[in-house]
């Protein structure tokens, strides 16, 4: 490894959390027999892209960056949706807000980032590099669709069509993942496959009893 293990740390945390937050969301479903939005899952989901930016910013990496960045802020937005963000302290709340574009503007003006390389790795054959760029596409675009679908319900919600996008783009990663070898992609995303499908079931009202 090419980086300090605490750099790791930061980044096996994050991806923990953002684990956490589907399994106590598919938890709580369970006891309800329907899918819920609790506020704890957008905690989770907040805390866990922080981190992760923070990791892409140690490991120099942009395009790490750039994926947390696209569901960041909607993951604020559904605080705000369901209340929650209010309460939080306002000094903490302006600090979640400005530092990914502070980190962005100083990586910037300091050449910290080098955008022609980011597509260019000799481990990474052109094919799969489209492949997992799809797969990500996909995985964010639910978050995006769930914005949209939230905004127009006035509501936090968690709609069929999110966690449809959710194990379209799950089964891509899964599938680069094995091709990458990379076992840390293949655990973080064999668990939330199984929980996407449960989670459809439940939407179709499968099992309620």
């Amino acid at each position: 490894m090419d980086s300090p293990w605490y750099i790791y740390a930061i980044g096996f945390l994050a991806q923990l959390m953002f684990s956490g937050r589907l399994v106590l969301q598919w938890l709580l479903s369970e006891r309800q027999k329907k899918v819920l939005t609790p506020s704890t899952f957008w905690w989770l989901s907040l805390g866990a892209s922080f981190l992760l930016f923070v990791y892409g910013y140690l490991r120099n990496d942009f395009a790490i960056m750039l994926g947390q960045a696209l569901t960041y802020f909607i993951y604020i937005r559904n605080l705000q949706l369901q209340g929650q963000w209010t309460k939080t302290p306002k000094i903490l709340r302006v600090f979640l807000f400005i530092f990914p574009i502070l980190i962005v503007i100083y990586g910037y003006n300091n050449g910290d980032y080098d955008v022609e390389k980011l597509f260019q790795n000799a481990d990474i054959p052109l094919w799969l590099l489209i492949l997992g760029s799809i797969a990500q596409v996909i995985f964010t675009l639910r978050f995006v669709y769930q914005w949209i679908y939230s905004e127009r319900k006035k509501k936090s919600s968690l709609p069929l069509g999110f966690w449809m996008l959710s194990l379209a783009g799950g089964a891509l990663i899964l599938t680069y993942a094995i091709l990458r070898r990379d076992p840390v992609l293949f655990v973080g995303h064999l668990m939330g496959v199984f929980i996407y499908i449960r989670n459809i079931k439940l939407s179709f009202g499968i099992d309620k009893s």
